[in-house]
């Protein structure tokens, strides 16, 4: 069974920068560039790294292996 980590957020979408930071992946928004360029970043099976890219409730975002569902 898949280890799927669920991360809320308040507002209709959460842009992809911003669900990093969220995370703790990185500690300021100006980090969110040369981290995405560096990581393998998937959001529901297609591979994206746009920090801009808005993140639905209901989409799974797999970063390094790791899995989560935005709520």
């Amino acid at each position: 069974m898949e280890i799927v980590e669920d991360i809320k957020i308040k507002e209709d979408f959460i842009t992809l920068g911003q669900f990093i930071k969220v995370l703790d992946l990185i500690s300021s928004g100006g980090e969110a560039k040369s981290f995405l360029l560096s990581a393998d970043v998937k959001i529901n099976q297609e591979a994206d790294n746009r920090r801009g890219r808005k993140l639905y409730k209901g989409d799974l975002v797999i970063i390094n292996s790791k899995k989560y569902r935005v709520c």
